[in-house]
């Protein structure tokens, strides 16, 4: 068996842990976390960890948890091992990154036509897809909402490519999730990503005006519409000529923010 790639975290035993160590894990010059989870994603199956993407079902659970990576009691999203460094690790660091929320538009009147268990078997599908394919595609699942689900790429994981690999993901989860009217929202830019919260409620999340945008443009998309700023078309190098362009005013933006209409057929010219 392979040996764990992260299974000396760095050192929590100083507080204020440095941003720089965080700045080291997100930008991926810590590579520790980023061979971690690029193991374990191929892994089966889900669930899994938020931060690591170790399985906590499946053939491979039993061994993860005899190495310290079984779900975390307190806080089931996170593997044991962690939860220490999201808990332990006060902060986190500024950094660019890009930020996908796909939200089912409509929910209210959908729920009206079916039964509850129907759209409760609706709704888990959607988790579970959405979830499969943002790991995939190295986005790390934040949370789930409601109706909404979000993720967040970054640098130590997918790279300079993180823009791409978000618009990928969104075209493959329209197309995956077709009996659901999904709108899907992206942006890029620089957002504070890091630990939040006290524990047992600790969570690795992102914060800024980047998230704010992305989730304006979620609930600003058409069923079926991926809503991709001029930022995020920009970072993915996405040649756009041939698509659609919106100028939306998003509630609480002060300016009118430039999109480009994305849909789930492929794309040419998008790196993924």
């Amino acid at each position: 068996m392979t040996a764990d790639p992260a299974a000396s975290p760095p050192d929590t035993s100083e507080q204020p842990v440095p941003e720089e160590i965080w700045r080291g894990i997100l930008m991926g010059t810590d590579p520790r976390f980023r061979k971690a989870r690029a193991l374990y994603k191929h892994f089966p199956r889900e669930p899994r960890c938020k931060m690591c993407a170790v399985p906590f079902a499946g053939p491979m659970a039993t061994i993860m948890r005899m190495r310290g990576r079984g779900r975390w009691s307190k806080n089931p999203k996170y593997c044991a091992m962690c939860f220490s460094l999201v808990s332990g690790v006060r902060g986190g660091a500024e950094i660019p990154c890009t930020l996908l929320f796909a939200d089912v538009r409509g929910s209210t009147q959908l729920a009206e036509r079916i039964s509850s268990s129907e759209f409760s078997r609706l709704l888990n599908r959607f988790y579970d897809t959405a979830a499969r394919i943002l790991v995939e595609q190295d986005g790390i699942v934040d949370k789930f909402v409601g109706d909404e689900v979000m993720a967040i790429f970054i640098p130590a994981l997918a790279q300079e490519r993180h823009a791409a690999r978000a618009i990928a993901a969104a075209q493959e989860i329209l197309q995956a999730v077709e009996d659901l009217p999904l709108g899907i929202g992206i942006q890029t830019g620089n957002a504070f990503v890091g630990s939040v919260g006290e524990a047992p409620h600790a969570e690795l999340t992102a914060l800024g005006d980047v998230v704010n945008t992305a989730a304006r443009l979620a609930s600003a998309a058409g069923a079926g519409e991926i809503l991709v700023s001029r930022e995020a078309a920009d970072a993915a190098g996405l040649e756009s000529g041939a698509l659609e362009h919106r100028s939306l005013e998003l509630k609480g933006k002060s300016l009118p923010t430039a999109v480009v209409v994305v849909t789930g057929l492929p794309l040419a010219g998008s790196a993924a």
